[in-house]
């Protein structure tokens, strides 16, 4: 049994239930699925600040943040527990065009050549980690929710302004990894 939970799920396992999430809470408590918005909840609680956009009753949305430890704690048990102690199998031809921006380690989930404490303080670690956690940041506020929020939780609902963040999600997303990617790694 841990042989099987330690593999990669296929897509039409994996899928259908990351996407059954949006119906159970939807059944169970008429909630709606996202992550983002629990960064609010936390800054709502902990900010003793008259600050507008903090000001609300983040106390109904409590549950918000019992999911996100869940999903946290769920991913502590996975290292844990459940983790495959094999490489990560990369295709071989995107481990050339890796190498070719000096990225040979990709042992764990995360290239340890362009996440570490040495490249955050460099050109490309600064443009990856900062102005790139930034981006997200500001384009989760802006677009009014998370990828996993508009994308699963917005899209089942048919909302118009989810299908039109998922679409622009989906194509910063090219353009990024195929455009702009490239050329700070190159750096």
């Amino acid at each position: 049994m841990l042989d099987f939970l330690r593999q990669p799920w296929p897509w039409y396992i994996a899928g259908p239930l990351i996407g059954s999430t949006v119906p159970a809470l939807l059944i169970l408590g008429n909630k709606s699925f996202g992550i983002s918005s629990s960064l609010r909840h936390i800054c709502a609680a902990c900010l003793p600040a008259n600050i507008p956009f903090f000001n609300y009753d983040w106390k109904k949305e409590v549950w918000n943040l019992f999911f996100v430890f869940g999903i946290l704690l769920g991913g502590a048990v996975a290292i844990g527990f459940l983790s495959n102690p094999n490489p990560v199998e990369v295709n071989p031809n995107l481990a050339v065009e890796l190498a070719g921006y000096g990225i040979t380690n990709y042992n764990n989930l995360v290239p340890e050549d362009i996440m570490n404490w040495q490249v955050l303080f460099s050109l490309k670690g600064f443009l990856v980690m900062v102005v790139g956690g930034f981006l997200v940041g500001f384009g989760t506020r802006y677009a009014g929710g998370c990828t996993s929020g508009h994308a699963i939780m917005g899209l089942s609902n048919l909302q118009w302004p989810s299908l039109v963040a998922t679409i622009c999600f989906m194509a910063g997303g090219f353009i990024m990894a195929n455009l702009v990617l490239p050329h700070i790694l190159a750096l």
